[in-house]
């Protein structure tokens, strides 16, 4: 099963997604964006954005040959083509088709009640801009009629209820 932590920036992803890999023992794809904008020495473009789509996908892929029982991604395409509309006010076909295409996946979407960290990467540290974002993913999951959980309160509350879906999907999927 794919699991994929999904939402807006600073809502917890990447610490979530790196907990349940070490606990699990299991894969991790990391976010392949942090990784190219650090290593940009300028501002991206939006050719940068979809090189990085282009380039987590890939990663994905990879991981996914790998047939584990269990890999996590910390975000996915669903992400960028939101970057991209945000950001550009554009969509790229490759993207929305690979988003329409998906493994057998499930979204842990975080909400925005965690306190914002300063980046220098984020870009979105309003509010109203992090609701907006939010309200975003959860739209293109519905669209899409993915299975997600929302992931609300403290770190510790968001991990049990991810504990209780992995629980609740192992079960079912060992009844079939």
């Amino acid at each position: 099963m794919i699991f994929v932590l999904t939402g807006p920036e600073s809502t917890g992803k990447t610490t979530l997604a790196n907990h349940f890999s070490r606990t699990y023992n299991a894969p991790l794809v990391e976010e392949y964006a942090r990784t190219f904008l650090e290593n940009l020495n300028r501002d991206y473009t939006i050719t940068d954005v979809i090189e990085m789509a282009s380039t987590q996908l890939k990663m994905e892929q990879e991981a996914i040959k790998q047939n584990t029982s269990i890999l996590f991604l910390d975000t996915d395409l669903i992400t960028y083509s939101i970057w991209l509309k945000v950001k550009y006010n554009t969509t790229i076909d490759w993207v929305d088709d690979a988003i329409s295409n998906q493994p057998n996946k499930h979204y842990f979407l975080c909400a925005i009640d965690v306190p914002w960290e300063t980046d220098p990467l984020r870009e979105h540290p309003n509010e109203k801009d992090r609701e907006t974002l939010f309200q975003l993913h959860l739209s293109l999951l519905e669209k899409h009629q993915y299975p997600y959980t929302i992931l609300s309160g403290s770190l510790d509350e968001r991990i049990a209820k991810c504990k209780g879906t992995f629980e609740f999907i192992s079960n079912n999927q060992s009844t079939k």
